[in-house]
């Protein structure tokens, strides 16, 4: 038996059999090569993306932009709002008890930026959404979309770094990832840059300190450290208002730069035609507080200092100063003891942190710091003593020109180097940093400054020349600043001219005379205890950063020419 096919050629039956076989070999071959084609067409070109030059792949992200702007107007582009039901944290915690392949009724609205995009045929997307150091898995199956051509539309669309809105039900995969199943995807805010690649991250410090907006996105870590200053700040509050401190605000610019020896940054005002100075301590404001009638005050806020930048310096800083009545700097070692003890506490568990001083990289390098109370002391004179293995001069006669000389000459004994003007506060100031500065790993207290070096303390009550002030020091830097308080007008203004004197003799850090607050001197101050910590320098500590950008959100950075942005942006998604 035989047929006859339309080419008029008559074949036997199982010829034909054969042939109708190949043809719908040859049919599924072709239908399959044509699904492949629509597979790559439809997928995320992740991949393209990425090797696109970044400055090309800005414009035509604009280009694509601004092409919606004119088909579906700006605010389908970039919506008003997005009604968010519940955050990223609170949906990983509702309903992380959800088994493999379960789905909750639930339909909730969740934001946040996508990290990551996969494809799995042309149904199914799988975009990583991340917010709030959480990780949420969106799962966009067409099949549980609104509609098909949306879907199609909204993942062409959605690219690395876009912040998106997602409508849909929780559920977990197969897999076991917890994730949401979207009915609708909406962007709300497209990234116009190329995210920089999640398996390399973002490790150049230029960039990330200078962008770092993009640092915070790519580095969860970076976040923990700013989450981590903030509670120390929260921790310092709480524990001063318990003592019964009242929080106040005090000027950032002044006529006269005073309560701390530093180069201050000079301004200008217009309606009173004159400079100001940025104020490099609060102290003087404070101190006038108590002598109003605030008996217990406090301030957390931003000093500005002319001075160098460097891994430990920031020409505006924050810091915390208090004056407590009727207290001197006994009653403050105890209470920094309490506070710093009680922080690190709060914070890690134990006393004893690890420290890296020469940073991650290094963590072979690595310190044990324990602020197990009581903490070490050092009286300065007596222990420098004891270190250079001299008898220094009588503190009561540093103000003279033998005392300078004797200092002078000692330093290059011991080979300290000094930059000018090599005042008795500088020389010796750089022998103590040579000498005891260089054993207070653990925080250490060092205690009873000359006169000279504290215009602003109260002279010893038991040894002469010495001022009632401890400095404490932690990883050899300096951590705090207390005294009890000069509160004799008139020693007050002697002490300012003597640094008047320094100051004509050339040491810009000097203070000047302030008679304003030798005026509210007179009307009377009470014993009071003073103390300042810098919390960018305490949070280097509590964070393991040994550089201050680290905990810096915007660190002053030296400026870059044009072609140097455009270079760091260019090295950003590396």
């Amino acid at each position: 038996m035989s047929d006859t096919v339309q080419t008029g050629e008559t074949l036997s039956k199982n010829e034909l059999k054969r042939r109708l076989k190949q043809e719908a070999k040859q049919k599924e071959k072709e239908e399959k090569e044509a699904t492949k084609q629509q597979q790559k067409q439809s997928a995320p070109k992740q991949e393209e993306d990425e090797n696109i030059d970044p400055n090309e792949y800005h414009k035509l992200r604009i280009a694509q932009i601004n092409s919606l702007k004119a088909s579906e107007g700006e605010s389908n582009v970039y919506p008003h709002k997005f009604n968010v039901s519940i955050s990223l944290s609170e949906f990983v915690e509702k309903y992380s008890y959800l088994a493999n392949e379960q789905v909750n009724d639930d339909v909730v609205r969740i934001a946040g930026r996508v990290y990551s995009k996969r494809a799995m045929g042309q149904k199914l997307r799988f975009y990583d959404l991340r917010g709030e150091s959480q990780k949420v898995q969106v799962m966009s199956n067409a099949n549980f979309y609104k509609n098909q051509d949306d879907f199609v539309k909204i993942n062409e669309r959605i690219k690395l770094g876009d912040i998106v809105g997602v409508v849909g039900q929780p559920c977990r995969t197969k897999a076991g990832e917890l994730s949401i199943r979207p009915s609708e995807i909406i962007i709300l805010a497209p990234c116009l840059h190329q995210m920089p690649h999640m398996h390399y991250g973002l490790k150049d410090k230029e960039t990330r300190y200078r962008q770092r907006y993009l640092d915070l996105m790519m580095n969860d870590w970076v976040k923990q450290k700013f989450i981590t200053k903030t509670r120390i700040i929260k921790y310092l509050r709480t524990f001063l208002d318990n003592l019964g401190f009242l929080e106040v605000e005090t000027p950032l610019m002044n006529m006269i730069p005073g309560g701390a020896s530093a180069k201050p940054f000079v301004t200008y005002h217009n309606d009173l035609d004159m400079n100001l100075f940025m104020r490099i301590a609060p102290e003087l404001y404070l101190k006038m507080l108590v002598v109003g009638g605030f008996d217990r005050v406090y301030e957390i806020g931003r000093n500005f200092r002319n001075e160098g930048i460097d891994m430990t310096h920031n020409p505006e800083f924050t810091m915390c100063e208090f004056y407590m009545a009727y207290a001197d700097y006994n009653d403050l070692i105890e209470i920094t003891e309490k506070f710093l003890s009680g922080l690190v506490m709060h914070l890690f568990g134990t006393h004893k942190i690890k420290f890296h001083p020469d940073g991650a990289e290094n963590p072979d390098n690595v310190w044990e710091i324990d602020f197990t109370p009581p903490f070490r002391r050092f009286s300065m004179i007596k222990d420098l003593e004891k270190e250079c293995g001299v008898k220094l001069p009588s503190p009561t006669t540093y103000h003279t020109e033998e005392a300078r000389k004797f200092f002078d000459d000692l330093c290059v004994k011991l080979d300290v180097d000094c930059s000018p003007p090599r005042t008795v506060s500088r020389l010796l100031d750089k022998l103590v940093g040579h000498f005891l500065e260089s054993k207070c790993l653990n925080p250490t207290f060092i205690c009873d400054h000359p006169q000279i070096m504290s215009p602003l303390a109260k002279y010893h009550r038991s040894e002469p020349g010495l001022t009632e002030r401890f400095e404490l020091f932690c990883g050899y830097r300096e951590l705090c600043n207390s005294y009890t308080e000069l509160n004799d007008p008139l020693v007050q203004r002697e002490r300012f001219d003597d640094q008047a004197k320094d100051k004509a003799a050339g040491d810009d850090e000097a203070q000047a005379v302030d008679e304003n607050f030798c005026t509210a001197l007179e009307y009377g101050l009470p014993p009071t205890g003073g103390w300042g910590i810098g919390i960018d320098r305490l949070t280097m500590f509590l964070t393991d950063s040994n550089n201050i950008k680290e905990v810096l959100l915007f660190p002053a950075m030296k400026p870059v020419k044009d072609e140097e942005t455009k270079e760091t942006q260019a090295e950003s998604k590396v």
